[in-house]
């Protein structure tokens, strides 16, 4: 990578809410002089600071939902139905943490109606020819973006740990293409999500299916050549697996406004610092700061 960028593209949403449930199960919320609760915003730092150190990019973005409700529960109301309320001591890290972003000199993306996924998806897409993209997050979902160019780094247990997707070795890892994860979870369904697939069809066959016919289409278009109970299966849950197919689908074309200098990654750590010890009350910002300095 000699002459392109390399842009991080960080899931906000999936860094702050690992760093919260990572000490809030010992009831450790960190609280300030304030009585403002801080150990999302710890972890959020720890697992940010990483992926920059790690990945070495040129330029940074993050990424966020606005609110709970998106174009997908028009679709089916059910969407996501099944998840609770965000912990009381996490609300207030929410805008906490993009103010964290923003005094890293970082663009926060988010756009109302569209999940953080669909703003990372079009980011991706849009720079991808031009730049190298790496896209850091826990969600599988993601994996679907895989492309030349395009790299999901899915993180795993323990801080700096990360499986990391590639167009070269994408198939050798999930044995599907990354498209076809769309049609994986259109078949299965997603219980996280909470959108039921076709009933009675799991990961191991929906994989066997899409083995041996690549799509779903090409599935329904040999639909006579299938078991007896699959046909059967097809035509009672045929609205939803349309259905489950479209929720799976990240959408890359959501109308947000980005400028690739405004992202350039700035090391100038002047204003940070002063943000995460005044304002945050962190007492030794040099553990995040010094190592993104080491590695310039």
């Amino acid at each position: 990578m000699s002459d392109k960028g390399h842009i991080l593209v960080v899931d906000g949403m999936a860094l702050l809410f690992r760093g919260f449930f990572a000490t809030s199960f010992t009831g450790n919320f960190m609280h300030n002089s304030k009585g403002v609760p801080r150990n999302g915003l710890f972890g959020f730092l720890n697992y940010f600071t990483n992926s920059m150190e790690t990945f070495q990019p040129t330029h940074v973005v993050c990424c966020w939902d606005m609110g709970s409700k998106t174009f997908r529960n028009e679709l089916y109301d059910g969407y996501k139905s099944n998840r609770d309320a965000p912990p009381e001591e996490l609300i207030p890290q929410f805008d906490l943490a993009k103010e964290l972003v923003t005094a890293f000199q970082v663009p926060n993306i988010g756009v109302t109606g569209f999940e953080a996924d669909d703003c990372i998806g079009t980011l991706a897409k849009q720079l991808h020819k031009e730049h190298e993209v790496t896209v850091v997050t826990g969600d599988q979902d993601l994996l679907q973006l895989v492309d030349e160019n395009i790299n999901i780094a899915i993180m795993k247990k323990g801080q700096g740990n990360y499986d990391v997707f590639t167009a070269d070795n994408f198939y050798e890892k999930k044995s599907l293409t990354p498209r076809q994860i769309i049609d994986l979870k259109g078949l299965m369904g997603d219980s996280s999500d909470n959108y039921p697939g076709i009933k009675g069809v799991g990961e191991k066959t929906a994989m066997k299916l899409l083995q041996q016919y690549e799509t779903i289409d090409n599935m329904l278009a040999d639909k006579e050549n299938l078991t007896k109970g699959m046909q059967k299966k097809l035509e009672q849950y045929a609205e939803d697996l349309e259905m489950s197919r479209k929720l799976a689908a990240i959408y890359t074309e959501v109308p947000l406004t980005f400028s690739i200098e405004e992202a350039l990654f700035n090391k100038d750590f002047s204003t940070i610092h002063s943000y995460l010890q005044t304002e945050l009350e962190f007492q030794n910002p040099g553990r995040w700061l010094d190592k993104l300095q080491a590695s310039s």
